[in-house]
């Protein structure tokens, strides 16, 4: 299928590139100023633009074509790297346009998630979407381990502007693979007529829906509040520089270490999938990540970092599918690009306020302390969650979930 292999391309060389961006950005930051709070608000710039335009951005993919709002972001997420090449050189003083450029970045990112998730029927059709949401899964996790640990080797014995030349050449190319796709003209109608009532036209409607169902709730907040306490991802350029002693290099391979954990249990749950007790296996797998944040944080060898990251990885990925698969299964048709939105608001708040959160702690107690505490708060989350959602708990089979207002 050449139309599936362009749109696979497409996606796979656009999560490297803003992979790397994201890697080099923080090294070029911390390296510039020295100083944690900066780091935090490159969490924090990032952010605030996907939280104004996440839920007008599902409303979109249920109405617009998604094709050409992808195309759009991809125009978005070129124009962020050409900004930060002519920045990357520029030291201290240049930091007010990388932080433009990562806000131009989080809007093309709110907008263009629930675009492309609109595309794959059309590409691949009904009868073969479940295996093309699998091959998915797989670039996004191949892109998350290629992008940092390609990153660390272009820092070796350069700056980051080497990095954000070569996600620019990746970004325009997957443009112009989004630009060759052919897609299922018959498979628009059926969209649109499924969005076509009264009820559910609204951007809001997925936030109503989603705290309506208290099971797809309480897994949507058990993920923000684990990843925005316990995510060390943030300051490992403090960690690697001040607390292991190594240089940028380092900085990319330690990036990569979740996203190899999470390949690995991705490819085992392909072949072993949650069957029974999907609720409890939730709730540890979110304590061994918060657990291993604690160890990562303590950690003083580059070996015992890199095996705490990706035991992380590993514990997260678990929850990704459980969220996923309740996401796809627990949502009417006609309402999944707003609820997907929602999904995408969560995951993004928990990435990119943590990494704000990370970086104030870390400017008034240290980034070891900060890392420590943020993994004892993602324990207490689980044991907090546990206590107040049953239903959670109780939780068998995610497939076996159905659309209901609880």
């Amino acid at each position: 299928m050449p139309s599936f292999r362009k749109y696979l391309a497409a996606r796979w060389l656009g999560s490297v590139s803003v992979q790397m961006i994201s890697v080099a950005v923080g090294v070029q930051v911390y390296s510039a100023t020295g100083r944690t709070q900066d780091l935090a608000m490159v969490g924090l710039v990032q952010f605030v633009p996907m939280l104004l335009c996440v839920l007008p951005a599902g409303r979109a993919a249920d109405t617009w074509d998604g094709r050409s709002i992808a195309l759009w972001c991809d125009v978005a997420f070129a124009l962020c790297a050409a900004v930060l090449v002519a920045c990357a050189e520029l030291g201290r003083g240049a930091i007010t346009w990388v932080y433009l450029a990562l806000a131009l970045l989080g809007v093309g990112r709110s907008f263009y998630g629930p675009a492309v998730s609109s595309l794959l029927p059309r590409i691949v059709g009904p009868e073969r979407l479940s295996r093309g949401v699998a091959m998915q899964a797989g670039a996004w996790q191949t892109a998350a381990i290629g992008g940092p640990a390609l990153t660390g080797l272009l820092l070796v014995g350069s700056t980051p502007r080497r990095v954000y030349m070569v996600a620019l050449v990746g970004l325009i190319v997957a443009l112009l693979l989004m630009a060759w796709l052919r897609l299922d003209r018959s498979v628009e109608p059926v969209r649109r007529e499924l969005d076509g009532g009264g009820r559910g036209r609204g951007a809001l409607e997925g936030l109503r829906f989603v705290f309506g169902h208290d099971l797809l709730l309480s897994v949507l907040a058990l993920d923000f509040l684990a990843v925005f306490l316990g995510g060390a991802t943030a300051l490992i350029p403090v960690i690697v520089k001040d607390e292991l002693r190594m240089g940028a290099d380092v900085v990319g391979w330690l990036r990569a270490a979740p996203a190899i954990g999470a390949a690995v249990v991705s490819l085992w749950l392909s072949r072993n999938p949650i069957r029974a007790k999907a609720g409890k296996k939730l709730l540890v797998s979110v304590a061994v990540f918060g657990a291993g944040t604690i160890v990562f944080g303590l950690s003083k060898s580059v070996w015992l970092s890199a095996l705490a990251l990706l035991v992380i990885g590993a514990a997260d990925t678990i929850s990704v599918v459980v969220r996923g698969t309740l996401v796809q299964h627990a949502t009417p048709p006609s309402m999944r690009g707003r609820v997907s939105a929602v999904n995408q608001l969560f995951v993004s708040a928990s990435n990119e306020l943590g990494e704000f959160e990370s970086g104030m702690l870390a400017t008034y107690f240290g980034a070891v302390r900060a890392v420590v505490i943020g993994g004892v708060g993602t324990v207490v989350v689980v044991a907090g969650t546990a206590a107040r959602f049953r239903v959670l708990r109780e939780l068998e089979r995610v497939e076996d979930s159905a659309p209901h207002q609880g």
